[in-house]
């Protein structure tokens, strides 16, 4: 039997075979005039489109910053990305963290779900922390300086 995402499940799955899942991790500066009204029509929106294509994800959202941890089958993720880049709704996107591989998905229930974040400098120092890659050490480290200085709107723009 599939479960709800088309992958097989139970007795009838090869148990070790994971799925190839295509992950997107990102942060990015929210346009002017986007509020939590305006993310929580994002957050159903994303719930509705997302259950059909086998994506699945976490958004979190403070101070004025998008980050965000997508995962689902490539050829849908390359399409969600595509559009991520066109949506008028944030600006500077900076990708932290991109790949195809084969493994168990990390949010497996959620369509998209919105996190809160009173303070988003601690989820970006966290991701900061625990990255290796030389470039999301340079990206995270320049958002947080600019989190830190009060410049939110100069993000990106270094």
């Amino acid at each position: 039997m599939l479960d709800e995402y088309g992958f097989l499940r139970g007795a009838e799955s090869d148990e070790g075979a994971l799925p190839a899942l295509y992950h997107f991790v990102y942060c990015s500066r929210a346009a002017d005039g986007v509020d939590d009204a305006e993310v929580g029509r994002i957050v159903e929106s994303a719930k509705r489109h997302n259950l059909g294509r086998g994506i699945t994800g976490v958004l979190v959202f403070g101070s004025g910053i998008f980050f965000q941890w997508i995962e689902g089958p490539a050829a849908q993720m390359q399409n969600l990305i595509a559009s991520l880049h066109h949506d008028s709704r944030h600006h500077d996107i900076v990708t932290l963290s991109q790949s195809e591989e084969e493994r168990e998905r990390l949010y497996p229930n959620w369509d998209m779900e919105k996190v809160e974040a009173e303070d988003i400098r601690l989820v970006l120092q966290d991701a900061l922390e625990s990255t290796d890659d030389k470039d999301n050490v340079a990206a995270l480290t320049r958002i947080i300086q600019h989190l830190d200085s009060g410049a939110i709107r100069s993000l990106g723009q270094s």
